[in-house]
């Protein structure tokens, strides 16, 4: 792919982007293409933090983790994916040095925040299925808020910690056709543990307990409805129905957050084996840009709760009097 340099400062080139080899018609319909995926990261996730802040029903510690994963994929939706996506479009990056640190900064620390959501809601389910009374007892909404805030802090200064040293790096990698970043051999082993390895290896490991665990309560459902019809016991089979259920759905958000980070991984380990060119690596992380516009569907699929919201959302019955203590559930 040819560069044309049309001015040099620093010894450091600006390329033009080259011209393009497809046609018009295949660029208009790429870009309405990826504008859709952008409209509905933003607007589904969006759909999500307005029902669980609205809706007093919804305000429950596990919603307070998916509250946090909305807006985390909701930023990632704004600040992200449309400059990720438009350098794709066209070879080449197009804004300044400083947009691409504080692009790289986002891109990092929402991912990462994006991640870690994800592994507390792991916990959070592991937690309240095989501890039910003690989770009820010890997990409050104001304590989850806590853990997110701590999450959120935590990421922010670790990623400010790794990227301002090297923003040096970033403005040359800018001048070599692309906003990339690439840390040293220790950091990007460091990073790759921290960002992608331990919470993937947390999700997975507890997500196989949560099965078990799951598995444990249908069978005793089926021994509650078998051997008595009392209220209590229709109630704790309501009870365990509904966890599992909370579980199943989680599961299939984790599956495919799962396999949408894999690849990411495993091309982050072979890079230090193998030459990897900057190009293909970018596409592979598009998919964990990706899933935040998939997670947003996977509510509507499966959450009666957030088609009734969004029913009243877009009816603009959330502005009636009272409209915060409506029943979605």
């Amino acid at each position: 792919m040819n560069f044309t340099a049309v001015n040099q400062t620093d010894d450091c080139y600006y390329y033009t982007c080259p011209e393009r080899s497809r046609s018009t018609a295949v660029y208009v319909l790429l870009c309405m293409s990826l504008t859709s995926v952008v409209l509905v990261t933003v607007c589904g996730n969006l759909l999500i933090i307005i029902s669980v802040c609205h809706f007093k029903q919804l305000h429950t510690p596990t919603n307070m983790l998916i509250l946090s994963l909305a807006v985390s994929d909701f930023l990632i939706g704004v600040f992200v994916m449309p400059p990720a996506l438009l350098q794709l479009i066209e070879s080449c990056w197009i804004f300044t040095n400083i947009f691409c640190a504080l692009y790289l900064l986002n891109a990092y620390f929402l991912t990462s925040v994006s991640t870690y959501n994800i592994a507390l809601i792991a916990v959070d389910r592991y937690f309240a299925l095989s501890h039910p009374f003690l989770y009820t007892k010890t997990v409050s909404v104001s304590i989850m808020c806590i853990v997110v805030l701590c999450d959120w802090s935590v990421w922010l200064l670790y990623n400010i910690t790794l990227q301002y040293p090297n923003l040096k790096s970033i403005s040359m990698a800018v001048c070599s056709r692309s906003c990339v970043y690439v840390p040293n051999e220790i950091w990007s082993l460091v990073d790759l543990l921290l960002s992608f390895v331990f919470p993937l290896a947390i999700i997975i490991i507890l997500y196989v307990q949560v099965f078990f665990i799951a598995k444990k309560h249908a069978t005793a459902i089926r021994d509650l409805n078998s051997h008595t019809r009392t209220q209590t016991s229709k109630n704790m089979s309501d009870s365990m129905k509904s966890e599992r259920k909370a579980a199943k759905v989680l599961g299939i958000l984790v599956s495919v957050f799962v396999a949408c980070l894999l690849p990411c991984v495993v091309y982050s380990v072979l890079g230090s084996v193998v030459e990897i060119e900057v190009e293909s690596f970018q596409k592979i992380v598009l998919l964990v840009y990706l899933n935040s516009s998939i997670n947003p569907v996977i509510y509507a699929l499966f959450y009666p709760w957030f088609r009734r919201s969004v029913k009243f959302i877009l009816t603009l019955q959330i502005f009636c009097t009272d409209s915060t203590l409506i029943n979605i559930l």
